[in-house]
């Protein structure tokens, strides 16, 4: 999947999440999203580094202390 499909499905998801809205006020969408993503991107990087969190840190580009902070925040450690 390109970067460009990932997307995609991004915007298909918030297509539909606005359908079923049906008229109701959206409400924290950019804070939804980033959940919404956060979680099985952090899974599927650092089952792919072999639980190393060093490792997985240095896939995502972000620092190990920030990759703890996040997995403690989704209850993955």
């Amino acid at each position: 999947m390109s970067q460009q499909d990932l997307g995609k499905c991004v915007t298909n998801s918030l297509e539909q999440y606005f359908r079923d809205l049906d008229g109701e006020k959206p409400a924290a969408i950019y804070d939804m999203v980033l959940r919404s993503i956060e979680k099985p991107m952090l899974e599927v990087v650092l089952a792919k580094a072999g639980s190393n969190q060093t490792l997985a840190a240095e896939m995502l580009g972000i620092n190990r202390n920030t990759l703890r902070k996040k997995l403690t925040e989704h209850q993955l450690l």
